[in-house]
Order: structure tokens, then C-alpha cells, then sequence
């Protein structure tokens, strides 16, 4: 494929840019068509690398007209999702996941990362859903599915949902999520996930602090925990509200640990802004993790946007670009820093290779009608072409799949 006339960041000429297979082999301002070599006019646009979702729950995608959380808090979704599961089918959980899958593609996603609740009341209904769509969308999209599960987790009385993530991972989860900050134990939690992603060889991604409580920092044990087993495998935590909240001296403590961990942090907007703060009347906190602390220590922070149009988050359109909007007006990052952490750095903490218009990398990118990626996130503009593994996987121009 040749792609001519891309607006590329980085570049003062209009350039021509060739895949080859999956990867992008020549950037130039002119290009020769080879032969039987597909060529697409960009017009102009801008060629950027392709976005990432590293932080869904397709499961739960679209039930904001079916099921209420009246207190609009963590534990009312919670609880009004545990009391609606009747309501849930593994059919009908398919063709949600799949519709907003589908929705994130012709915004340019190409990788998602979501978590499927493993629980007793869900038992593994939704691992089973997502592993369909994942079949039925694997040439568009790299559907990563993380087992999420139910707690208590440490002790005796956890067995059984340890039990749960066991089948969850033979079933074709890739990964171990939970959420120890809701255990009575969550220190407890961190290690008995932490064995069981050791025994089953996979990784972790973990719903951690996810509240606005400055006395409940989980995510330093974690760190210390990773550093003294030396655990391999990538390790993801999710949330990490309550570091926000604490002093600067203490961001800087526990940024520096989670570096040291090579854990990869993903911040929530989205969710976090409508669920988290509640209890404050005057002055409410963000409800988002320190991301210029843990930036300047030199951890991975990417950002993504958690829930789609359900209790938990009764907005969001599938589309990172508002995802990136919302990190600079609430986490006061700037344009580029934002774009790619819902980019290039969402792909680094999901695991994937290098990705957008530069040569050798994969050729997972995208085309936007805008001047830059300022102009992108302000405008959100449809994106006109996605491209997969160097294939078209959604387009709004006139080309030849």
C-alpha cells in the first residue's frame, strides 16, 4: 500500500509513506507507485499512529438505559449491576461488546485492552462473550480480554475465586485483573494475584485505589511486591486515584517505587471524574491519579477511557480523542503528551510493538482530516481511514478493501 499526500508530525513536506506486509518500509515526499501496489490519497490529512483502548469493559458497554446507579458512585454501579445480571445474557452481552468494539475501530482503535467480571453471581459468562467477540473481530482489532475477578481474594474464604480465574484463563482470558483496594485485605489480594499470575504464567492488570480515601494507598505495596518477587511478567495498574490525593513527597516515594516495578499505570477520566468525589461537597478532588508525578519519575502512564454509556459511566462516544481532551483540561496535559498517551504508550503498557509513520514500525495508523493533533483532540473529526497490520480496517474514502 502507498499512502501519498500525508501530513506526518515531525515533518515540514507533504509526505508518501509505503507498508509492506504489516510494517512501514519507506517515508518520503515522493514515492513511485510499485506494481499491484495499492496507492490512497490522503488529501492532506493528518498520518498518525493508530489509537489504543487500554482500559475497557465492553461487557457492561451500553447498559446505561437499562440499569440505573441512582447514587452515581463506585459501589452503587457496583451494586446495581450485581442486581441486574438476570437482565444479562451471554447473546446479549456479544452484541454490545461487539457494537461498541466496532465503534472504536472507525475512531481508530486498533488494540483494547477489557476486563470481563469473573465473579460468583457472573460466574464466567462474560470471559465466554468476549472470547466470541474476539473471534469475530480479531482481523480488525487485538482484543485483549482481562479476567476480573471477585473478591476476597486472600485466604481460605478466597479459594473460590482464585478458582474462577484459573478456568477464566483456561477459557482464553490473557490476563488476571481484580480489585484489592475492595478486599478486606488488600495487601493479601496483591499477593494471592500475584502467585496466581505466577503459577498461570500471565500477566497482571489491576483496579487499584480506586477511590479518593488518603489513608488507602495499595499501589506502594504492589511496587515493593513485583520488586521483591521479581516478577516477570507486565504488571498494569488501573485507577490509582488515592495517590492523587496524597502529599508531594509521598507522589514522589511511590512513583519512583512503581518505575523501579516497571509497572505501567492507566489513568480514567472518564469514569473516575463522574464516580469519584462525591462526599465532598466543596472543592472535590478529580478523582485521577498523580500523572505528572509519576510522568517525571518515568512511569508509563497511559490514559484511557474505562466505561462506555453504563452505571458505572453514562457517557462516552469510543473514541480515545476525548479520552486525551479530557487528561488536558483535568490532568493538565498538554496536546501531544495526551495523544500519546491514548497511542504509542497505551500500546507499550498493553504489551504491543511500535506502531505509527516511522520505518519498521507496524503499520497500525490512522488518517485524520485536521492541521495537527491539537486540532484532532479539540475537533474529534471522523478519522477517514484506519489501518490494521497494514490493512484497511474502516474507511470513509473511496478506496478498495
Amino acid at each position: 500500500m502507498l499512502l501519498q499526500n500525508c501530513k506526518i508530525e515531525g515533518h515540514t513536506q507533504i509526505q508518501s509513506v509505503r507498508i509492506l506486509g504489516e510494517l512501514v518500509t519507506e517515508i518520503a515526499p515522493r514515492l513511485a507507485k510499485l506494481d499491484n501496489e495499492q496507492v490512497i490519497d490522503a488529501d492532506s490529512s493528518l498520518l498518525t499512529c493508530a489509537l489504543a483502548e487500554p482500559h475497557a469493559h465492553l461487557d457492561k458497554a451500553f447498559l446505561a438505559e437499562r440499569i440505573d446507579n441512582p447514587t452515581g458512585d463506585l459501589m452503587g454501579a457496583i451494586n446495581a449491576m450485581e442486581k441486574s445480571r438476570d437482565l444479562i445474557t451471554i447473546a446479549d452481552t456479544i452484541e454490545r461488546a461487539e457494537r461498541a468494539v466496532r465503534l472504536m475501530v472507525s475512531n481508530g482503535v486498533t488494540a483494547i485492552r477489557s476486563h470481563a467480571d469473573v465473579t460468583e453471581w457472573n460466574n464466567l459468562d462474560s470471559v465466554e462473550a468476549l472470547v466470541e467477540v474476539r473471534n469475530r473481530t480479531r482481523d480488525i482489532v487485538d482484543l485483549q480480554i482481562c479476567a476480573l475477578l471477585g473478591w476476597p481474594l486472600s485466604g481460605q474464604v478466597g479459594a473460590s475465586n482464585l478458582d474462577l480465574g484459573r478456568r477464566a484463563i483456561q477459557m482464553g482470558a490473557d490476563i488476571l485483573g481484580g480489585c484489592p483496594h475492595l478486599d478486606v485485605d488488600p495487601g493479601g489480594a496483591n499477593i494471592a494475584l500475584l502467585e496466581l499470575a505466577g503459577d498461570l504464567d500471565c500477566g497482571l492488570d489491576l483496579h487499584t485505589d480506586e477511590h479518593t480515601d488518603i489513608n488507602r494507598v495499595s499501589l506502594e505495596h504492589l511496587a515493593n511486591l513485583v520488586i521483591s518477587t521479581g516478577f516477570k511478567k507486565s504488571v498494569v495498574a488501573s485507577h490509582c486515584v488515592s495517590l492523587g490525593m496524597q502529599t508531594e513527597s509521598a507522589q514522589k516515594r511511590i512513583a519512583d517505587r512503581v518505575a523501579e516495578a516497571g509497572i505501567g499505570v492507566v489513568a480514567l477520566p472518564h469514569t473516575n471524574l463522574f464516580l469519584q468525589g462525591r462526599d465532598s461537597p466543596t472543592a472535590p478532588p478529580r478523582g485521577l491519579t498523580a500523572i505528572a508525578a509519576l510522568r517525571k519519575a518515568g512511569v508509563r502512564v497511559a490514559v484511557g477511557a474505562d466505561n462506555l454509556q453504563d452505571p458505572f459511566n453514562p457517557i462516552g462516544r469510543g473514541d480515545p480523542l476525548e479520552s486525551a481532551g479530557l487528561a488536558i483540561l483535568t490532568a493538565h496535559m498538554l496536546p501531544d503528551d495526551a495523544f500519546v498517551a491514548v497511542s504509542s504508550v497505551a500500546r507499550d503498557v498493553l504489551g504491543l510493538p511500535v506502531a505509527g509513520p516511522k520505518i519498521g514500525a507496524k503499520a497500525d495508523l490512522m488518517l485524520t482530516p485536521t492541521f495537527n493533533i491539537r486540532e484532532a483532540i479539540a475537533n474529534m473529526p471522523s478519522r477517514t481511514l484506519v489501518i490494521k497490520s497494514g490493512k484497511i480496517v474502516s474507511s470513509r474514502l473511496a478506496v478498495n478493501f
